[in-house]
């Protein structure tokens, strides 16, 4: 009578594919000759082996369902390979070894199975070894002033290596990462998405971290919680008074006055206009308005006098 796989491998005949892995992963650690040194631990180890190396494979394991061990290994006629089944005869190659370290991966396949803080113990196992990670992959998340004055959402779209259920192929799907920008979030502020990198049998995937940039505005730039603004003025005007008009962030319109001589380091402060604070959007920051003045570029000998006449005051 020849090999029943499936009883090997403890699973039914209907098991799925994850059936089928889940189970070798379970009893090749079990009876590895490192973790067990009992009589038969051995045989059990190679007939898990060879168990898997048939039922993992579509076409051997249609083969030997439909024909058993004798037909899988003696071959079957033409006419039945016609349907996709193992045509030639099969031979195992005899080294379960080379299964179990295909299965797992890398040169210590129990490195999968230790973390720094828990140790598992399979019979003699007792190494603590640490899966690495790969490194943090980062990008710049560009935001309008508007969004982070707002607040707003962002979605972005990543595509990353996935690995399938098998766990050892892997495919690339995408994915939608949401981002909830906070009002007041500075230049600099990093997101990160833990373990959303590339998927690798043998490593952890890589957090993905967004770096926010604040584009350029056409009328504020930023100082920390404070908006700078910046007015250009006449040379009558910085000496005369006037009132400067801000459209805020929101919509709103501000009418400032400004009473004082506007001097080269003159600025006006307005309270409270500026950028929530993230740790408390209810709280602002400061608009600060800068004056540019513009000098006249010629005077006549009358305007010359009566400025003089008027310094004399």
């Amino acid at each position: 009578m020849g090999k029943d796989y499936y009883t090997a491998l403890e699973i039914n005949r209907n098991g799925t594919d994850a059936d089928i892995k889940q189970s070798y992963r379970r009893l090749a650690l079990k009876y590895h000759p490192q973790n067990n040194n009992q009589p038969g631990a051995y045989e059990k180890f190679n007939q898990l082996a060879e168990a898997y190396d048939v039922l993992s494979d579509p076409r051997k394991k249609a083969t030997c369902d439909k024909f058993g061990e004798e037909g899988l290994k003696g071959g079957i006629p033409p006419e039945s390979a016609a349907s996709g089944a193992w045509s030639s005869g099969y031979t195992y190659h005899g080294n379960p070894e080379k299964t179990f370290r295909q299965f797992f991966g890398g040169d210590n396949p129990f490195a999968d199975f230790h973390t720094t803080d828990v140790e598992l113990g399979f019979g003699g196992l007792r190494g603590r070894e640490v899966k690495k990670q790969d490194p943090p992959i980062e990008r710049d998340l560009h935001l309008a002033l508007e969004d982070l004055f707002h607040g707003c959402t962002k979605k972005i779209k990543i595509s990353r290596r996935v690995m399938n259920e098998d766990g050892q192929t892997s495919s690339i799907k995408d994915k939608i990462l949401t981002i909830t920008v906070k009002p007041g979030w500075k230049e600099g502020t990093r997101i990160t998405f833990p373990k959303e990198g590339d998927q690798g049998p043998n490593c952890i995937p890589a957090d993905i971290i967004f770096i926010v940039r604040q584009k350029p505005h056409p009328m504020f730039s930023r100082q920390n919680n404070d908006l700078i603004y910046t007015e250009n003025i006449s040379l009558e005007k910085a000496l005369t008074g006037f009132s400067v008009e801000v459209e805020t962030l929101d919509g709103r319109l501000l009418n400032i006055p400004v009473n004082d001589i506007v001097c080269p380091q003159y600025s006006k402060l307005v309270t409270g206009e500026g950028m929530p604070l993230s740790s408390n959007p209810a709280a602002r920051g400061d608009l600060i308005i800068r004056f540019n003045t513009q000098f006249p570029q010629k005077l006549s000998t009358e305007k010359k006098l009566l400025i003089k006449q008027a310094f004399s005051m």
